[in-house]
């Protein structure tokens, strides 16, 4: 039982929530804005109502205070760019002459105005649009979107909390705008930066904000002490202001370490803290520190990354402890609920007692309420809750579902000889180009194609019997041939099949592999208007039959240029996945890696000479404090050879990686032995090619000289700028030229614009070469 005291503090909140609504209305309605389909007041209007719809569902099921501000078009960082007024040069007059518009530009650029870069939000696959700034930077603040969605909430009569990403976050987040040195360092502007956040503060509260939550996961890292000292001093200067609303700071994603007793002593009203496994450190440290005297603790003991159901007794008895740490203690998610799928109620196709073992936003939302409950109303009030919890936690440990023997014996008996290649890298080098005799400056894409309305037409009328088998599979053959034909006639030296019958580039595989769970609605923002599906790792990982072979060899048989065997790394297939939380990720990589070692090894038998295994999640995948790197990338680099390791020396093994920042794991990159990898670089300005140089990066690479997440067609010029910057930092026999990333959001138009005019400058940075 617990306490009247107890019972008069513990509350159920949230610290965000999925934007896109049940059915992508948001995505429907942006994109429908960008074609001219759409109003800008229709497009308001959409989002005012999943707005509303949100915090009524939110508060129905129980949940005291719910988060405003949270919600975004495209990205809460953008979003609080444009609060603090830090918008690029380059952008303003776009934003100037319309709000939306220019908000858009800055995401996605136009055909003469590149858009801000993009990476990953700390180790998850939701990407930020990076902050752009230098010593010029004039801070103005803007809090019109803040105050009138915490108006909106307030008009329905809930109890609202605004949600801003703290100015320490901000700060470090954030990177020299262009044609400021390097070596900048933004959080030189937080005193300038403050103010700012004091007006925003004030408006909020004037508004009729109590709370507001100022997320800093940022704090969550390694920190330098001038970095701490930053923080300290951003809280303490925030905490002294008069009439601010009360300021309850946030973190997530792991423990806080150093940081939290600079957080402790801040003059701020409370702390939002995960206790969730990967921050479990945060409990002992939380008490080292003497708790939060006079102070509300938001305790976040519901995994907010994954989709497993909560063990609530666990959660239950961590939040005991907690009772005597802190003035009030609140339930909560450890994160935003933005990077879990809605509801597990529009799942049809996934057994009913599976579906009892997955929580998705809807679910946990239920799990918190039921902990606040049990916390302030004691345990007998939830008795039915977690009878049915435990039951739920049984099934699932003693299913034949999550364990295969034979896999779990085959994984045992891996050696670091099944790890390494049969030869070096300057041996296989000198055999590929024997074998695949292609000239300087290769050009190549990373796979996809266009995915047009044509094919998800299809796709959809295979689903629901409109067309059978053979009339689907002749559509794909269709579309193979219109990429190979375009590749060939363009003049691109490897060619890709184009992964017309893909729907996802893990998604694909999980529904060919065992032990994963295929969803239908569980969509999660990755960018913008992308949404993806991950599937759920639920047991043990094996490849029944070759997955990309049959598709592989026909785009072969209309050619004679070498055709890209195309795979989706073991990392990666977990990063973009829901995972178990049930072993350790070490060993689930393994699995998903000896399945797709059998997959490369078919391709090599069945005549593919060039074979690309993507990472794109090794960086996103990092753990975000030093003392975690070497643990994690020993196995992750692991996994990544034992997927390639067994084919021949002149068999050329690729990888990909796009969007992360690629200097924290050159090493790593080095470690996976791939003989090419290309990389994300051209928003950056072939930083990576730069990083690669400095590394000593002894293999081939192609850093992307075409930005794929942006309408824009790069002119053959621009991008035989972007290879002469290139070749500065990479010799000409070892650099490709290719795109950033795949082909599959953009139309092709612009594919065929963009893609002719990277072959043109290849051909003209080639003749330069040769006359050199």
């Amino acid at each position: 039982m617990t306490t009247k005291s107890a019972a008069a503090a513990a509350r159920a909140t949230v610290y965000g929530y999925p934007r896109q609504g049940p059915n992508r209305e948001l995505k429907k309605a942006i994109e429908g804005y960008w074609k001219g389909r759409v109003t800008p007041d229709a497009l308001r209007t959409t989002a005012a109502e999943l707005r509303a719809a949100n915090w009524r569902q939110l508060a129905d099921a129980g949940i005291h205070e719910v988060p405003t501000g949270d919600f975004s078009y495209y990205d809460h960082v953008l979003d609080t760019t444009v609060m603090v007024g830090a918008i690029p040069e380059r952008h303003r007059d776009a934003v100037t002459a319309d709000t939306v518009d220019g908000y858009f530009t800055m995401a996605r650029g136009t055909q003469d105005v590149a858009p801000l870069e993009m990476t990953k939000w700390f180790d998850t696959n939701y990407h930020y649009l990076v902050p752009e700034l230098g010593p010029d930077t004039v801070f103005t603040a803007d809090s019109a979107k803040q105050v009138a969605e915490l108006k909106e909430a307030l008009a329905l009569g809930l109890a609202a909390r605004p949600v801003l990403v703290g100015p320490v976050t901000y700060l470090l987040l954030a990177k020299p705008a262009p044609g400021v040195p390097a070596d900048f360092e933004p959080l030189t502007l937080l005193d300038r930066l403050l103010p700012v956040y004091a007006e925003v503060l004030a408006d909020l509260r004037a508004a009729g904000a109590e709370w507001v939550q100022v997320d800093e996961p940022a704090l969550v890292q390694d920190r330098t002490p001038a970095e701490l000292n930053a923080a300290e001093r951003a809280y303490r200067d925030l905490g002294a202001l008069t009439g601010r609303p009360k300021l309850l700071v946030a973190s997530y994603f792991d423990r806080l370490g150093d940081a939290l007793p600079v957080l402790a002593k801040a003059p701020v009203d409370g702390l939002a803290l995960d206790f969730t496994e990967s921050a479990a450190a945060n409990l002992d440290a939380l008490a080292a520190v003497g708790g939060l005297p006079g102070k509300r603790l938001v305790a976040g003991v519901v995994n907010g990354r994954n989709i497993w159901v909560n063990g609530l007794e666990k959660s239950l008895s961590t939040l005991g402890i907690l009772l005597g740490l802190a003035d009030r203690v609140d339930v909560a998610a450890s994160c935003s609920l933005l990077h879990v799928p809605l509801d597990t109620g529009l799942e049809r196709d996934i057994e009913p007692q599976v579906l009892r073992w997955l929580a998705f936003a809807r679910q946990k939302t239920a799990e918190i309420v039921t902990l606040a409950k049990g916390l302030a109303q004691g345990t007998d009030t939830i008795a039915a809750e977690l009878a049915a919890n435990r039951a739920d936690l049984t099934s699932r440990a003693g299913s034949p579902i999550t364990r295969d023997p034979a896999v779990r014996s085959r994984a045992a008996t891996v050696t670091d000889a099944d790890t390494r290649r049969s030869q070096p890298y300057g041996e296989r080098a000198a055999a590929q180009r024997t074998q695949l005799r292609l000239p300087l400056l290769p050009t190549t894409t990373i796979g996809s194609f266009p995915q047009t309305g044509e094919l998800r037409t299809a796709r959809a009328d295979l689903r629901g019997g409109r067309i059978d088998a053979a009339g689907y599979e002749e559509r794909i053959k269709a579309e193979i041939q219109e990429v190979i034909a375009f590749q060939e006639k363009t003049g691109i030296d490897v060619l890709v099949h184009g992964e017309a019958e893909r729907n996802d580039m893990v998604q694909y595989f999980a529904e060919q592999l065992t032990g994963y769970l295929a969803t239908q609605h569980g969509w999660v923002q990755s960018y913008g208007t992308r949404y993806v599906r991950p599937p759920i790792l639920a047991g043990d990982i094996s490849l029944p039959e070759p997955m990309t072979v049959r598709w592989t060899q026909y785009a072969q048989s209309l050619t004679s240029r070498p055709v890209k065997g195309m795979l989706t790394g073991p990392v990666t297939m977990l990063a973009w996945s829901f995972v178990r939380d049930d072993q350790p990720l070490g060993d689930t990589a393994r699995q998903v890696a000896l399945a797709l070692r059998d997959e490369v090894n078919d391709l090599e038998a069945a005549g593919t000479s060039v074979i690309q295994v993507d990472e794109p999640a090794l960086r996103e995948t990092l753990p975000l404090r030093f003392a975690d790197h070497p643990a994690y990338l020993a196995w992750a680099t692991e996994a990544f050879r034992l997927s390639t390791s067994g084919v021949r020396p002149d068999t050329q093994i690729h990888t990909h990686m796009c969007y992360a920042e690629f200097g924290d794991i050159v090493q790593a990159i080095d470690d996976l032995d791939a003989d090419v990898i290309s990389l994300e670089a051209a928003r950056s300005h072939m930083q990576v090619a730069r990083e690669l140089a400095a590394h000593g990066y002894p293999r081939e690479a192609g850093p992307g000289v075409y930005d794929i997440h942006s309408p824009r067609v790069p002119s053959a010029e621009a991008v035989a700028s972007l290879l002469r910057t290139g070749l500065k930092a990479i010799p000409a026999e070892r650099l490709w030229v290719n795109p950033d990333c795949g082909l599959k959001t953009r139309g092709w138009p612009e594919t065929r614009a963009s893609l002719e005019n990277l072959v043109a400058a290849a051909l003209t940075v080639r003749e330069e070469l040769s006359a050199s």
